[in-house]
């Protein structure tokens, strides 16, 4: 069975789904506020799961595959935790009650992954038609490693999201949380509530993330199966990651700094690969046991180097970072903000 087999991929979404039938249950049939306990099992459980299929993999595949599994594991990883800053960001901007934020959370990431797969399909594509992706893709790196090193001490504004902006606009919504609905009916008509605009900020926010770690992934390994199992497992884990750590995501003052060490470095390494296939072989390529010890190094760093930075300058605080500086938002119009309140389009 090959690595890209039907009977593979079927296997990979099956268990996928199952995941999320699991994490539905625990996080929408039973809204509670998650405790640092529960975040710590789940994420600890999320974690076993996906270093398994890694485990799993190696016998099956070959310890090629299963090491640009594990490597691109931990890329979509690190790069996810930089969504929990935006994650933080948008569930305090919209005032979702703790009882509510599972549901937000995974239903967002749900919406996240399918975006994704998307995008995987569509890259794998372009990486077979057309012979310099890897090219574009390790420019598209180095580009975004760039102005995330120069915006490093920024947010994302997330009101600036035109999908966000456009639902807001057309679609009749409530203040009223309705028990935790994401659609609810007020006055004999459908609003949707502030959950259903938590959902849109969160998936499509993410999709904007994805556009680095898509061609980030690709330069770690070109198989569609692998790309997407390492996004489901990292995007999966989000939802118990975001209890565990959000107060240390504050702490993580050169998180950003680090990303972009690492987006860096993949770019240079896709690059790399164009030109030993396309131009001439003499032309080394990074094996990818020497990009996982890369990798591993830049996260070490980053995180003593934060705490260390934390501890002598306690009162900074880390930012998740954005990839343009950030203009002052326009006021809404008062003819939109009537029509959105009044549910008329």
């Amino acid at each position: 069975m090959g690595i890209d087999s039907i009977w593979a991929w079927a296997v990979v979404v099956g268990v996928v789904l199952a995941l999320f039938v699991l994490d539905f249950l625990v996080a929408v049939r039973r809204p509670h506020a998650v405790g640092m306990r529960e975040a710590a099992l789940w994420s600890a459980f999320y974690i076993a799961v996906a270093v398994a299929f890694g485990l799993a993999l190696w016998p099956l595949a070959g310890p090629q595959i299963a090491s640009e599994y594990i490597t691109g594991w931990l890329v979509e990883k690190s790069l996810s935790i930089d969504n929990l800053f935006v994650f933080v960001i948008i569930l305090t901007r919209f005032q979702v009650p703790e009882e509510y934020r599972q549901k937000a959370l995974l239903f967002g990431i749900a919406a996240a992954l399918v975006l994704r797969a998307v995008l995987i399909s569509v890259g794998a594509a372009a990486i077979t038609l057309f012979s310099p992706t890897f090219l574009l893709f390790g420019l598209i790196l180095l580009w975004t490693a760039i102005q995330l090193a120069r915006h490093r001490n920024e947010d994302p504004d997330v009101s600036g999201n035109p999908v966000l902006r456009w639902t807001k606009r057309t679609l009749p919504t409530t203040e009223n949380l309705h028990s935790g609905q994401l659609v609810a009916e007020e006055d004999g008509r459908k609003v949707i509530t502030p959950l259903f605009l938590v959902f849109v900020a969160i998936g499509t926010t993410d999709l904007l993330f994805a556009l680095d770690s898509i061609p980030a992934i690709f330069g770690i390994t070109q198989h569609p199966l692998i790309v997407f199992a390492a996004n489901a497992f990292a995007l999966l884990g989000l939802r118990a990651l975001y209890f565990l750590i959000q107060g240390l995501l504050e702490r993580l003052v050169y998180l950003s700094l680090g990303l972009s060490l690492i987006l860096a470095f993949i770019g240079v390494k896709l690059i790399l690969a164009f030109l030993h296939q396309d131009v001439t072989q003499a032309i080394p390529e990074i094996p990818s046991m020497i990009s996982l010890a890369v990798i591993l190094t830049i996260l070490l760093v980053t995180v003593v180097a934060s705490m260390w930075r934390v501890r002598r300058h306690p009162d900074e605080r880390a930012h998740a970072g954005a990839l343009r500086h950030l203009r002052k938002q326009q006021p809404e119009r008062p003819e939109e903000t009537s029509r959105r309140d009044t549910g008329k389009h």
